[in-house]
């Protein structure tokens, strides 16, 4: 915990969360407390500027795989979109960490070359 607190920067906090996995796969800690503390550090992480993505065990990282599986593709459907606010109520991403997430990956995406198409979602829900 207190490593989570010192970190000044985004790669400080992967090394931070690079090390709760080496401690989960020796079972020095419970996925509970790997999860916990994941959690804490994303949250750390959205204080920090820069647009890197931070991997830890968390509920974000495991909406981001989810998002990252449907936009792989290029295409983000109504029914995935669907699907992504079912994901996000579940795990309790509010929209500003939803857009954030969307934001840092189509990043990465134009970074790489790659285009996604999002279609318009006309189901009454917003930002999803």
């Amino acid at each position: 915990m207190r490593q989570i607190q010192k970190a000044t920067d985004r790669y400080s906090l992967q090394e931070v969360a690079s090390s709760i996995q080496s401690d989960l796969d020796r079972r020095n800690i419970s996925y509970d407390e790997a999860l916990t503390l994941g959690n804490i550090l994303q949250n750390s992480a959205d204080e920090l500027p820069g647009d890197e993505i931070v991997y830890a065990i968390s509920d974000r990282d495991s909406y981001r795989r989810t998002l990252e599986l449907y936009l792989r593709d290029g295409v983000l459907t109504q029914a995935e979109q669907l699907l992504l606010w079912e994901e996000r109520r579940r795990l309790g991403i509010d929209d500003e960490t939803h857009n954030r997430l969307m934001e840092q990956l189509l990043a990465s995406w134009i970074r790489k070359g790659k285009g996604v198409h999002i279609h318009a979602f006309r189901g009454g829900m917003t930002d999803a």
